[in-house]
């Protein structure tokens, strides 16, 4: 099949469950140019050069198209994911300030505690039921409430966190044949209503610290100067949205994969030290995010003998790259002892995922405590039904159910 109608067969959704072939023949191509002008690249090594690319932008107004694949929200200012340094390396220091290393270097390893009580109250709550919706009842709740006590968000409104989250989630779908542009203009809306929100939150704790990750923005500004009004409300909704979306898939992921992996399942339940290493292979094998959509050439950049031209969308495909013989050996094998596993489930370089260690904790966590408080269960459903995000992608519901005497 030709190679420039790749995206239009992985973003459609017969493909969501199992895209790998797509991915492999993406892989001989190296690069390939589609047919709406957009080009893909899947070999790891291309990826990793163009991620590390001064010349690759994560500004979509760069584009010579705006209007082209995942177009950038207008009516607000991107948030430093979608900017280019200077001005994305000084708000992602602002924003790091009060969540890691070097200024907060233990707030992500405090949280351990807490992660481990919401993890164990969740799978107590699972005991009595014999079929489990592994998404609703357990890998949603867990990163959103830790997200939400992180930043300091009541507990009373995080139905309205996961309608607004949803809303701007959905906008990444793409139905082939069908107009975006209500979807987007859903997701707008709540992007701006979710920023004015945690705006007057933060406001309110000026001059009234609580300890939250809202209060150190608004309160410990630090040498560099703090955030503006805006700066702030819109890094807000990227560390909500960012810091429990991914981790609800890299969680249902996990749990799916061991479940159709029980030897690998058995060595973890036996050894838990090996979880760490677990992690970091489940986001090779499945990442939470399968494409950076929003990178364009400021200039013509050749790589593996093709030029993409400066001002065209390019989509770098990670879960592809992570896929590729030629950087892992049997990279089909899910391996949760494999070695030297340098993954792109975190992107790389200056855009690397700011709340990866969140995420890993979270995951090891979710993952220990179910496979050790769960007892014996299977999948109800194989392959489950898949969220209509090719870019997040993950089970919309993971079914499971108790195994006889378990």
């Amino acid at each position: 099949m030709a190679q420039d109608t790749l995206f239009r067969r992985i973003t459609d959704y017969a493909h969501r469950a199992d895209p790998y072939p797509l991915y492999a023949e993406l892989r001989r191509a190296k690069v390939a140019r589609q047919e709406d002008g957009s080009y893909l690249v899947g070999a790891y090594h291309e990826i990793t050069a163009l991620l590390h690319d001064p010349r690759i932008s994560s500004d979509t107004r760069e584009r010579t198209d705006p209007e082209g694949p995942f177009p950038q929200d207008s009516s607000l200012p991107p948030s430093f994911i979608g900017l280019d340094d200077p001005e994305h390396d000084r708000l992602r220091r602002l924003a790091m300030r009060p969540f890691g290393p070097p200024h907060t270097p233990g707030r992500v390893d405090g949280l351990h505690g807490d992660i481990t009580a919401i993890a164990r109250e969740l799978v107590a709550g699972l005991r009595h039921k014999d079929r489990i919706d592994l998404v609703d009842d357990f890998a949603y709740p867990l990163p959103v409430t830790v997200i939400c006590r992180l930043l300091g968000v009541p507990h009373e409104d995080v139905p309205r966190i996961h309608a607004w989250t949803t809303t701007v989630i959905t906008s990444l779908d793409i139905s082939p044949g069908e107009d975006p542009a209500r979807r987007r203009e859903a997701a707008l809306a709540a992007r701006a209503e979710m920023a004015h929100y945690l705006g007057e939150l933060a406001g309110k704790r000026r001059g009234h610290p609580t300890g939250d990750m809202l209060s150190a923005l608004v309160n410990d500004p630090g040498p560099e100067g703090a955030l503006t009004p805006l700066e702030l409300m819109i890094s807000s909704v990227l560390l909500l949205i960012a810091g429990h979306e991914t981790t609800v898939n890299l969680i249902t992921n996990g749990m799916l994969t061991l479940l159709r992996h029980p030897e690998a399942l058995a060595l973890l339940r036996d050894r838990p030290e090996l979880m760490p290493a677990a992690v970091e292979e489940l986001l090779r094998y499945e990442p939470p995010v399968h494409m950076l959509p929003q990178r364009t050439p400021l200039a013509d950049v050749e790589i593996a003998g093709a030029v993409i031209p400066r001002g065209v969308p390019l989509i770098l495909v990670l879960a592809s790259g992570n896929r590729d013989p030629l950087r892992f050996e049997d990279p089909d094998r899910f391996d949760p002892e494999r070695p030297d596993n340098r993954h792109l489930g975190f992107g790389s370089g200056i855009h690397s995922c700011f709340g990866a260690p969140l995420a890993r904790i979270e995951t090891q966590i979710a993952l220990t405590e179910l496979l050790h408080g769960l007892g014996p269960v299977r999948l109800a459903e194989d392959p489950p039904p898949y969220r209509s995000s090719p870019v997040l992608r993950g089970p919309r519901h993971l079914l499971i159910e108790r195994v006889d005497g378990g």
